[in-house]
């Protein structure tokens, strides 16, 4: 491959970055929630329609999912966005203490605003590769919403999307530069719901049959059941209906979201059998009813060395992203409100020694480096177990930020945030423009993901039956 196209694909990166910087900016400002990102897909769909992308609207029957596609014949490569925000994590921009744009409402806590943005900068600078040199190929912005336990992608995956995909890249958001661990926990949320009988808790006690009871019971049951299961295992609930105020009144009705994580979608299937078992249980010792459903479900993330090692090489040549003084003074008032705890663990999710003195990247971390900790989840892995997929960790807010915090979210709209999302995009960008220019490595790792996959079934944690959550407005 030529050092004129080596180059090249990073100068069309540069050329529009200031319209993408404003461009997650403006998503930034809009923050939304789950199957709720009207203003955030209509901000995308109108970027990817001023970049000259073919667009295709409510992609596999979900109203904020947008796709984006250029390109004739030759393989086809998908770069995965994301928008939607979290609850409750309004904050002011650049502001280096708790303050609220709005208390209560929501806020951009995972920088899927930057996400969006520096996936379709990476596709809008392929695309102008491949109109620059004519190169055979197809390359596809897929803007994903409702991540942040949505599942989107599990239903884009249910209807067909990736079918024709040959790869697929991804990038979030993180306090250093690496390849992502590909590390993540299978999950499913479920409602549990249990239905009683109402009566006067003093005059009638007898008579009642307390659906809160019966949650209570299971939430005990479950927790004595934490020391029965795989220590990688993860389940978390929350309790969404209490049956109401009255405590003179039995309550006849009681409702509690249940998180079942596991390390293998092998693992979680039958956890989940066995937490609806204990909700079981609670109901009959309490004479109610219980009934459940799954709310949503992602795969966990299967790797694939070709790929990995194929963006590490673009990593490592274009170097750790380069911050100014500004960036670090804003990031050292960020560390102020951090804890040494919080610091250290963000340098040990990454398996790398801490360095208590470096606010912000200034290195790449080494391949397979990440230790498989502090894991979450991702639709993104059930993406994984039908087309080879990689991801990239872009080094966007101070080290020991923690995710899903106000201090993330006051970093959204800074200079750190910007350069470390332009960085992330070179490397993507990078690594597809060597796919389409040697499909033997589009083979590789086709040949790596048919071996992983190897006996192992995929089941995706989304049944047929169960529909996407969306909220009132959205019917």
């Amino acid at each position: 491959m030529s050092g004129i196209n080596q180059d090249k694909i990073w100068d069309h990166v540069d050329d529009r970055q200031d319209a993408f910087t404003a461009f997650s900016d403006r998503v930034w400002e809009t923050p939304e929630l789950n199957f709720a990102e009207q203003k955030s897909c209509e901000t995308h769909s109108e970027m990817l329609v001023s970049e000259g992308f073919r667009v295709t609207r409510n992609v596999a029957g979900l109203p904020t999912a947008v796709m984006g596609e250029f390109g004739e014949g030759g393989p086809v490569i998908a770069i995965l966005g994301e928008y939607d925000a979290l609850p409750g994590l309004s904050q002011q921009a650049g502001v280096a203490e708790k303050r609220p744009v709005e208390t209560g409402a929501a806020g951009h806590g995972c920088g899927h605003n930057l996400l969006g943005a520096g996936s379709m900068l990476a596709a809008a600078a392929v695309k102008a590769w491949l109109e620059e040199t004519g190169q055979p190929g197809r390359v596809r912005y897929i803007g994903c919403p409702a991540e942040e336990g949505g599942s989107a992608k599990g239903f884009m995956v249910r209807e067909g999307l990736f079918d024709d995909v040959d790869v697929a890249l991804c990038w979030h958001p993180a306090p250093l530069a690496a390849v992502n661990t590909p590390i993540s926990l299978a999950c499913n949320e479920l409602l549990f719901e249990f239905e009683g009988r109402s009566s006067h808790a003093a005059a009638a006690p007898e008579l009642g049959r307390s659906a809160l009871d019966a949650v209570e019971l299971m939430n005990v049951g479950v927790n004595y059941m934490r020391e029965h299961m795989p220590s990688s295992a993860r389940i978390h609930y929350a309790v969404i209906d209490a049956g109401g105020t009255a405590p003179n009144v039995v309550q006849a009705y009681a409702a509690v979201r249940y998180l079942v994580r596991a390390r293998e979608l092998d693992d979680l299937i039958p956890l989940v059998e066995r937490v609806r078992k204990v909700a079981q249980g609670a109901a009959l010792m309490t004479e109610t009813k219980v009934q459940d459903r799954v709310l949503s479900g992602d795969a966990n993330l299967i790797g694939n060395t070709p790929l990995e090692t194929l963006m590490h090489a673009q990593l490592e040549r274009l170097g750790a992203p380069e911050f100014d003084d500004a960036d670090r003074a804003f990031a050292a008032d960020i560390r102020k409100t951090l804890t040494p705890e919080e610091i250290r663990a963000a340098f040990a999710r990454f398996g790398v020694e801490p360095r208590m003195d470096v606010p912000l990247c200034d290195f790449v971390v080494p391949l397979t480096q990440g230790t498989g900790a502090s894991v979450g989840s991702t639709d993104v892995g059930t993406v994984s177990w039908v087309v080879p997929t990689v991801q990239v960790r872009g080094a966007t807010y101070a080290i020991g930020t923690p995710g899903h915090s106000w201090q993330l979210v006051a970093q959204g709209q800074s200079g750190i945030a910007h350069k470390g999302m332009i960085h992330a995009a070179k490397v993507m960008a990078a690594t597809v423009r060597d796919l389409f220019e040697d499909s033997s490595k589009i083979d590789q790792a086709k040949a790596d993901f048919t071996r992983r996959r190897a006996g192992r079934p995929f089941i995706n944690p989304l049944p047929d039956d169960v529909q996407p959550d969306f909220p009132k407005a959205a019917e």
